[in-house]
């Protein structure tokens, strides 16, 4: 990410436009990160220049699919058994503490 987004103490979630978003796998080699990005890329370019409903349903499943290969969505990466909080606001989830401690400027970078 190019920006610094408020990170959970545990790695599993960003905070940006209020919500948290779930972090890659960080168990994921390097390599498989690079070609999932990649895969992620090219199918985000690919709903941006579909032409159809089918191509841009096409696409979007490439999206998914990327994602879900990044453990950014689908099955969580963690194994201890947390939920998925992905896009609730981090002051109404497990991470409301967390989040209230942190300073003004902070917050605003995840708004």
């Amino acid at each position: 990410m190019s920006r610094k987004y408020p990170t959970t103490p545990d790695g599993r979630y960003f905070v940006a436009k209020g919500r948290l978003w779930r972090c890659t796998d960080p168990s994921l080699a390097d390599s498989e990160r690079r070609a999932a990005v990649k895969a992620l890329m090219q199918a985000r370019r690919a709903v941006r220049d579909a032409d159809s409903e089918d191509a841009t349903r096409a696409a979007r499943a490439s999206v998914q699919a990327a994602k879900e290969r990044l453990g950014e969505r689908g099955p969580v990466w963690w194994d201890d058994g947390a939920p998925d909080e992905g896009r609730k606001a981090p002051w109404n989830s497990s991470y409301a503490e967390w989040w209230a401690a942190l300073s003004e400027d902070d917050k605003a970078l995840g708004t």
